[in-house]
């Protein structure tokens, strides 16, 4: 997470303008009438929620005005499916700036940061996941859990690496030889709790996750062989 300080308003009000329309098509997308009347999707959005929240408030504030905490976008992707993980996003997004661990003005540069591009890029691999149609169950926990999360990880730092470069915070390459260690360090824990989140779920409650095919993963093994 990034503290206005560190950005300039020219980029703050980009961010911006590119998150607000994407939170708008994410709402005319997302799927009201079905969430309306399940109570069971009202559970599990308000559930990843109050997860999100407590997820982001275990977090280590730098006086540079950089945070670091685990982001957990992934297993909220497979749980909501894509347009009620963004919004579920935005709304721990509000209850943070209402707790004052957020300021306003850097939300839109923040949500592209943690919300939207963990989103993508989880939806991006579960489609193409399933486009191939494996049978093995360990494909999907660890294509759809542990994979994307350790990406997303990696893309996130080396985006707001990027972003803080070209605000002039950082300048290259004075400490390139400890980049690679930090993001390990970021990478391996954040694919670690989304692939077991999305582990246990396969294993407990299957019918929770939007992108989980429960015919093809958890079916009966077929016999040909005629009973005697």
């Amino acid at each position: 997470m990034i503290a206005s300080m560190l950005l300039n308003e020219t980029t703050l009000l980009w961010g911006w303008l590119l998150y607000a329309p994407i939170l708008l098509y994410a709402a005319w997308r997302a799927p009201w009438v079905e969430l309306f009347s399940d109570s069971r999707r009202q559970h599990l959005l308000f559930g990843t929620v109050f997860v999100l929240c407590i997820l982001w408030l275990v977090r280590r504030d730098f006086p540079t005005g950089l945070s670091f905490h685990f982001i957990g976008m992934t297993a909220v992707t497979l749980l909501l499916d894509w347009p009620l993980a963004i919004l579920a996003g935005f709304i721990a997004q509000i209850a943070l700036l209402a707790l004052g661990k957020q300021e306003l003005s850097v939300l839109g540069i923040n949500g592209l940061l943690l919300i939207v591009l963990p989103v993508f890029i989880s939806h991006l691999c579960a489609k193409y996941l399933e486009r191939l149609q494996p049978e093995n169950l360990f494909m999907y926990i660890f294509f759809s859990g542990f994979f994307p999360a350790a990406l997303t990880a990696t893309l996130c730092i080396l985006s707001a690496t990027a972003l803080l470069w070209g605000n002039g915070i950082y300048e290259f390459p004075p400490w390139l030889d400890d980049f690679a260690g930090m993001v390990l360090l970021v990478a391996f824990p954040e694919a670690f709790i989304n692939g077991m989140a999305v582990s246990a779920f396969v294993v407990f409650k299957p019918e929770w996750l939007e992108t989980f095919n429960y015919s093809r993963y958890l079916q009966a093994p077929w016999n040909d062989e005629p009973k005697p």
